[in-house]
């Protein structure tokens, strides 16, 4: 009896970025973003796009690999972002579907869910870890409450891993000074970090409409600049992003 083919995963897709070529260094990928996420951080601008929790609709994501398929030559890699893509169960069956495509696979992650993450490590060729803030900082402005331990456990899987990956922090100035940027940054050089991005939110479209006010605390960018050329003897490669 021949068996019946698989079934098709089921992720619900809030958008596709047809080619980004900063969503995975030296990659021409395409970037799929999926709907949900466990997090609410104030400078959110995707919470808008990604809409109320659904259940994928049927025929979701074989449109999404349809499309990845006709694009063959022009990107050679796909990124699975969101809102929070480990969130779906069915994340790893649309990785090796990619993979099957001859696609490099990256992943943009906060980390909550490490033992998917363990799971799907293997598969991946590059991970973006997003890195809110330092022990119980990442819980207040992420808006959920035990999830920094949750991150540190997926920061140590991409530590022991073979995976590379780089830590990013989104900076609100409502929610750092430029000692606790500095002191997350440490911590993580400490840790053996040697890839980290620090990037600075945008307040056009946040989740929090106070996030978009202007915060009169807010040091000159000549300052931040300055840490940056201080943290850089201690990582491989720091990036200011924004």
């Amino acid at each position: 009896m021949t068996p019946a083919p698989a079934a098709a995963p089921c992720l619900p897709i809030a958008g596709i970025m047809a080619r980004d070529d900063h969503a995975f260094p030296g990659r021409r990928a395409a970037v799929v973003y999926l709907q949900g996420c466990p997090l609410a951080c104030g400078y959110c601008e995707t919470a808008g796009s990604m809409g109320p929790p659904r259940r994928a609709a049927t025929g979701e994501w074989p449109a999404i690999e349809a499309l990845l398929a006709s694009r063959l030559g022009e990107i050679d890699a796909v990124v699975f972002s969101g809102g929070e893509p480990t969130l779906h169960p069915d994340l790893p069956a649309a990785v090796d579907a990619c993979r099957a495509l001859g696609l490099a696979v990256g992943l943009h992650t906060a980390g909550p869910y490490p033992a998917r993450l363990e799971a799907l490590l293997p598969r991946l060729d590059w991970v973006a870890l997003d890195t809110k803030g330092r022990g119980a900082d990442f819980d207040r402005i992420s808006g959920r409450p035990g999830i920094w331990q949750r991150h540190a456990l997926s920061l140590a899987l991409l530590l022991e891993s073979d995976t590379p990956f780089e830590c990013r922090t989104t900076v609100h100035w409502r929610d750092f000074t430029l000692e606790a940027l500095e002191q997350l940054a440490m911590t993580l050089a400490d840790c053996g970090v040697r890839h980290y991005a620090i990037q600075l939110a945008r307040r056009e479209r946040c989740l929090d409409p106070g996030y978009c006010e202007p915060v009169e605390e807010a040091p000159p960018r000549e300052a931040l600049e300055t840490l940056i050329r201080r943290l850089k003897r201690h990582f491989e490669h720091l990036e200011l992003r924004g």
